[in-house]
């Protein structure tokens, strides 16, 4: 704990206020003087599949931004307005039909894949199959409205989706009819796992092998262990600058394998440009000092929690996993991430930035859920060893699953700690950050709990309990099991989904629904929530018009390089 609040004297006050104040300012318009080059970009590993249908990690979202596209897209602006969503694929954005429950899309001519075919109907409607035949993490909580997608999540053998997404070659039109209302479908068409790939494309996971795409970029060669090459798509032409802009670098190089302390000196020093892995807390200083032209803060709806597995030992009890939500120590792991300019404590699972976040806190110190604090202040220790007596769980073996980089290896090793100190034998396992995701989703190896980072798809309180907690988002011994902890409670799916699917609900009504599922979650404690954060990003002295959206966080295909 000493070298803790050391380093909060050092790097929390005065550097950090520095750093909060440099949020993205436009650089000088861009222009075609400004094509060419190679950006470099750098992680300590790859970031899993190439698929976009089945790829969740947001180091490869975010970089599929620039070489897929589907028939709606967030908009490609700086800051909130990237919250928006515009016509992609289609030319227009239709309006809702039959009450909500039908959607009719006009498919836009002359669009053309890398390989150079052009983008038709048929490829629309076989790619929103497709999403159900590969199991697509999203598969369940985004698109099992479609018509016919009960058939396809139960067994994909007879996934058809006939009646569900209709195809009209000569009108060039695909209609979507919905069992319910969707308040968030065109959100939730424009994600990348709704990407429109060619109709042949295989239906399993792609692996190493990537498919052609419509953006300004296509993917060239491929090592997992090594490297990943973008190179321009020569059928690209911009048919929406808002939904698909064109790119300013010639090639897209991401080298993998280098650790987050030689990726800060390596982009601080020009050999590359960017780099994804969080920058590790002894390096935050001599940024804010030294390299504040590098350094950009953006508010980001982004969160650090801890899913615990309901189904084994210790937190298959409720007592068991709300003495971990007490004990945790929130404010030690706003200084793992950087100080309070960079990281503010979450004791709720919908971060600030989304509606529907309450401040109010059950799991502080003298509180509980019938006096909640006003916000969270410290863990209450003696309360969690409480319930780890009362839960009979006291001197179990708990194993704490991490990635290996520098943040994540000290928010594990704090949590291992705190864990030892309310009762329980605990270790720490870390893994490569390229694994780790997967690893985690799939109960065949038996995680108990880990910590994890979560962005929103989509500014919507869905997407952080719906999509992590939602009963159809639990695959059992699938790597595409986005509800880690494989919780599932009938009466709270209930209200989530009349939440997201009654079009017909006043906003304030829909808020209310959030809350009271939020409320009964957080009481049932399958996650725990740890911090929110702003996006801490580095780039090199030859990167300009830095580009960030709420989306997408760096928008590569509109930084230039010379």
């Amino acid at each position: 704990m000493t070298s803790v609040r050391r380093k909060q004297s050092l790097y929390g006050a005065g550097l950090f206020a520095a750093l909060s104040l440099l949020w993205p300012v436009p650089d000088a318009r861009a222009d075609d003087s400004h094509r060419g080059g190679t950006l470099r970009l750098v992680a300590a590993s790859s970031g899993g599949t190439l698929d976009p249908q089945i790829g969740y990690s947001a180091q490869y979202i975010d970089l599929f931004a620039g070489v897929y596209d589907g028939l709606t897209g967030f908009r490609k602006v700086r800051g909130g307005g990237g919250d928006g969503v515009v016509a992609d694929l289609a030319e227009a954005l239709p309006a809702p039909q039959d009450g909500g429950r039908t959607w009719v899309f006009t498919l836009r001519r002359g669009v053309r894949f890398s390989d150079g075919r052009e983008v038709t109907v048929d490829d629309v409607v076989a790619s929103m199959r497709r999403i159900f035949l590969v199991g697509s993490p999203t598969a369940g909580s985004f698109y099992s409205s479609i018509v016919g997608a009960d058939t396809c999540l139960r067994d994909t053998a007879r996934c058809t989706l006939d009646g569900g997404v209709v195809g009209d070659a000569t009108a060039r039109s695909v209609t979507f009819h919905l069992k319910e209302p969707d308040g968030e479908f065109l959100q939730k068409l424009a994600f990348t796992h709704a990407s429109i790939l060619p109709a042949d494309t295989p239906a399993h996971d792609l692996g190493n092998t990537p498919a052609p795409g419509t953006g300004p970029y296509r993917v060239v060669s491929y090592d997992p262990n090594r490297f990943l090459r973008l190179e321009r798509n020569s059928f690209f032409k911009v048919w929406n600058e808002e939904a698909q802009p064109d790119g300013y670098a010639d090639t897209i190089l991401y080298t993998f394998g280098v650790p987050d302390e030689a990726a800060v000196t390596a982009v601080e020093n020009g050999q590359y440009d960017w780099m994804y892995d969080p920058i590790p807390l002894d390096r935050l200083g001599e940024l804010g000092a030294r390299h504040t032209a590098q350094t950009h803060v953006d508010p980001h709806p982004m969160a650090f929690f801890a899913p615990m597995n309901v189904n084994i030992p210790p937190f298959d009890n409720e007592k068991a996993r709300q003495a971990v939500n007490y004990a945790m120590g929130r404010k030690a792991m706003v200084i793992f991430y950087g100080g309070p300019a960079l990281a503010r404590p979450l004791c709720d699972m919908i971060p600030s930035s989304i509606v529907g976040h309450t401040d109010a806190c059950p799991y502080s110190a003298g509180a509980d859920f019938d006096r909640p604090a006003p916000r969270w202040v410290a863990p209450d220790i003696a309360k969690a060893r409480a319930l780890v007596r009362e839960s009979g769980t006291a001197g179990q073996k708990v194993t704490v699953v991490v990635g290996n980089g520098t943040v994540d290896l000290a928010m594990g090793n704090y949590l291992r700690n705190t864990l030892q100190d309310i009762g329980y034998q605990a270790s720490v396992r870390a893994l490569s950050p390229g694994v780790m995701f997967s690893y985690i989703q799939n109960s065949s190896n038996h995680v108990q709990i880990s910590i994890k980072s979560w962005a929103a798809d989509y500014p919507s309180p869905s997407n952080f309990l719906d999509d992590l907690l939602g009963c159809e988002n639990f695959h059992p011994g699938s790597d595409s099991s986005i509800n880690m902890p494989g919780f599932c409670d009938k009466s709270i799916q209930e209200i989530m989904d009349q939440a997201r699917s009654d079009a017909t609900l006043a906003p304030e009504r829909t808020l209310a629904l959030w809350r009271q599922a939020d409320a009964r979650l957080m009481r049932a404690s399958p996650i725990a929530p740890i911090i929110e954060i702003n996006a801490v990003s580095l780039t090199s002295p030859r990167l300009g018009n830095y580009f960030y959206t709420n989306v997408y966080q760096l928008l590569f295909s509109k930084v230039w390089v010379q």
